[in-house]
């Protein structure tokens, strides 16, 4: 089959290939190896000759990302991508990297990540800092302390006061989360947890527990995106990019309009039409779950429930592999895997459950069959931005 580019028209665009590094605990590994393991292992994946890659997105690591990471991985690119919006940064790279291929300007690019979060810490090769620099609009909100998860939980209050929201409903989705890395080998956390486990574990900041938040891990993840002309020759069948949204929202906690309402209510909206499709078809939601709150309004936001009742709709095991709509369901970065910014890793899993790929934990509909609809929806900062893409088999 012949490479060249289709230039002036639209093309379909599909994942060929997702992977994981190797998750977890990866003490004898740099960054740069993780993403080479990761994209090692999504090319092998797609069935795909390394020679079609003509596009990587990156970001985090190296001065020059992607540049960087791109020479490590032995790629000359001509188009690439090193937007960084935190934890929406994936999201966002292949909504851009599926217009580049639609349109002509890639056949294949590559996204891929990579983090040796936790074994820096632990080797004390850096330090953990969560109040994200002094400089520019930041300056006016570090003198009062305001860490991440700081602003992630002022949120979660307001969103308690406004709605009635409960801490125990909140801690559902800690406890569903982790039900279902039980199947999942590489979740680094798998057993069970409690309501009360979560209530009950270290204050980290009101009203978080240690259990509300996510874990700290390595790992590397990748994801393939191809032009459709390259489907017939990858080893599994396609998953195709049906549509993406991205919006932004703020930076400074006082210039965020409502705390109960996160970008994903323009990106889910903006990434549900250009797909075609409503909340009500989805069959899997992979949603950045770096906090319990995170989840909760997130999938409000998308539309899955009215504003304000994401506490009773987390309720009654409907995240579940087997509940109403399987939420986050290789466990999330509450107790699968969460090495610095994870949202690559919503949409390999995505991936792999609407391939029917994911093991012990895959998700079944109701008559038995794969699910047919998938949504990634990432976020970045403390709810600054969002990024959010529709997968369909």
């Amino acid at each position: 089959m012949s490479s060249a580019t289709r230039s002036g028209s639209a093309r379909k665009v599909a994942v060929a290939g997702v992977a994981l590094s190797d998750c977890g605990r990866v003490d004898d590994a740099t960054p740069y190896a993780l993403h080479a393991q990761a994209a090692r292992r999504a090319l092998a994946d797609s069935g795909l000759s390394r020679d079609v890659i003509d596009g990587i997105a990156s970001a985090g690591l190296g001065t020059l990302a992607p540049v960087e990471v791109a020479e490590y991985l032995g790629l000359r690119p001509r188009w690439v991508d090193s937007t960084s919006v935190g934890g929406a940064t994936w999201e966002v790279m292949a909504a851009h990297a599926t217009d580049a291929i639609a349109a002509g300007h890639a056949n294949a690019v590559l996204l891929v990540y990579g983090s040796t979060a936790r074994a820096d810490i632990k080797a004390k090769r850096r330090t953990s800092n969560l109040s994200f620099g002094a400089r520019g609009p930041l300056q006016f909100e570090v003198p009062y302390g305001h860490s991440l998860i700081a602003k992630y939980a002022m949120a979660a209050r307001r969103h308690m006061h406004e709605y009635g929201t409960t801490l125990e409903q909140l801690a559902s989705v800690a406890v569903q989360a982790r039900a279902n890395a039980a199947t999942n080998p590489d979740a680094m956390f798998r057993a069970p947890i409690t309501v009360d486990e979560v209530l009950e574990g270290p204050m980290i900041a009101d009203p978080f527990t240690k259990l509300h938040c996510c874990i700290r891990s390595d790992g590397g993840a990748a994801v393939l995106l191809v032009a459709e002309e390259y489907v017939a020759d990858c080893a599994s069948e396609p998953v195709w990019v049906l549509g993406a949204g991205e919006h932004v929202s703020h930076t400074t906690m006082s210039e965020w309009d409502d705390f109960t309402v996160s970008p994903a209510a323009v990106s889910g909206r903006l990434a549900f039409e250009r797909a075609g499709v409503t909340p009500d078809e989805i069959d899997v939601a992979e949603i950045y779950d770096a906090f319990t709150y995170m989840t909760l309004v997130t999938l409000e936001d998308l539309g899955f429930c009215e504003k304000g009742e994401g506490g009773p709709f987390v309720e009654k095991g409907r995240l579940l592999r087997d509940g109403g709509l399987p939420t986050n369901t290789d466990g999330g970065g509450l107790s699968a895997q969460h090495p610095g910014m994870r949202g690559l890793f919503l949409l390999v899993e995505a991936v792999r459950q609407l391939r029917g790929q994911a093991g012990d934990g895959q998700v079944r509909r109701p008559d038995g069959t794969l699910p047919e609809l998938a949504v990634a929806s990432g976020t970045g900062g403390w709810f600054c931005s969002s990024g959010t893409v529709v997968l369909g088999r």
